[in-house]
């Protein structure tokens, strides 16, 4: 079945006569008629009951009128879609994002980005950064808001955008507070503070950097972390810390997490700090995701 037959039937369906048929699409009735027969025979229905005096459309015919008027339609729009997405105007985007950068980076990142290309359907999705980085490998993502690899240890298949940096504060059980067991001073707590309690860890395999970070952050006071309960999400660290079940080291900005029963303190004397990037597949043919990275750049990149 080709999309010249499928207009030679909607042509005809319209005018119910060959003559006329022929005349609107500029040929002459023999080859009209044999284009409908070659249409009937492709699909192996008849569409058209033929009597000497008259055509009429059979009952299927009827019914599949409406969906070669949407074919053809579609057809003809598809110039224009192909130049739309090179353009970058039109197409998905599938972005993924660590958590806690729903509380930073990423609202302005997609609010600027649909209201400059309202037609680019973004697909969000929560993941710790080894597993996007793993799916943009595999061409299941295109772009994802990662916290930056360890020595910048990406697949050569991978382009990586520093967008910001970010301290890292403690969360403390608020009851340790209010015993004593925790004394902050001048809202701010000294290591030796948090030299013997135990530390919920995210695991090391899931983010590395910010394991590593706090685990140096330990060996630069001569001592190491007393490990207690490990978590791969944000919130659930959050909500372990509400459970009185450890201290945590999370972003600065995890503290618009206003979960009751956790106290946020800054760290006194040089605050550890974490890099979050955009790693990106080369975008290629993919104009959208070029949109994105020169987006991100735009908003974060020397500001």
């Amino acid at each position: 079945m080709e999309i010249r037959q499928v207009r030679h039937f909607v042509v005809l369906a319209e005018e119910l006569h060959f003559g006329r048929a022929a005349e609107r699409l500029g040929m002459t009735q023999p080859p009209l008629s044999q284009s409908i027969q070659l249409l009937e025979a492709a699909l192996g229905l008849k569409l058209f009951e033929r009597t000497r005096r008259s055509v009429s459309l059979t009952p299927v015919a009827r019914e599949w009128l409406p969906h070669a008027r949407r074919v053809l339609e579609e057809a003809t729009q598809l110039p224009e879609t192909a130049r739309r997405l090179s353009r970058g105007e039109v197409g998905t985007v599938r972005l993924a994002f660590v958590s806690f950068v729903s509380y930073s980076f990423l609202p302005a990142l997609v609010r600027r980005f649909k209201e400059r290309f309202p037609e680019v359907e973004l697909t969000l999705s929560e993941a710790t950064s080894d597993i996007q980085i793993s799916e943009m490998a595999d061409e299941a993502l295109d772009a994802g808001i990662v916290i930056a690899p360890p020595g910048g240890s990406l697949p050569s298949s991978l382009d990586y955008l520093p967008i910001g940096r970010e301290p890292l504060v403690v969360a403390v059980p608020e009851e340790w507070v209010i015993s004593g067991k925790v004394k902050p001073t001048g809202g701010n707590l000294a290591f030796e503070a948090l030299r013997e309690l135990p530390v919920i860890l995210f695991p090391r395999r899931g983010a590395p950097a910010l394991h590593d970070l706090v685990t140096r952050f330990y060996a630069a006071h001569g001592a190491e972390p007393v490990r207690g309960q490990r978590a791969v999400q944000m919130q659930t660290i959050i909500n372990l810390v509400s459970g009185g079940l450890g201290i945590a080291f999370v972003p600065a900005t995890m503290r618009a997490l206003a979960r009751p029963g956790v106290a946020y303190f800054r760290l006194a004397g040089r605050q550890p700090e974490i890099e979050v990037g955009l790693a990106f597949r080369e975008p290629g043919g993919s104009a959208a995701l070029g949109h994105l990275v020169a987006l991100a750049r735009e908003m974060f990149v020397g500001r």
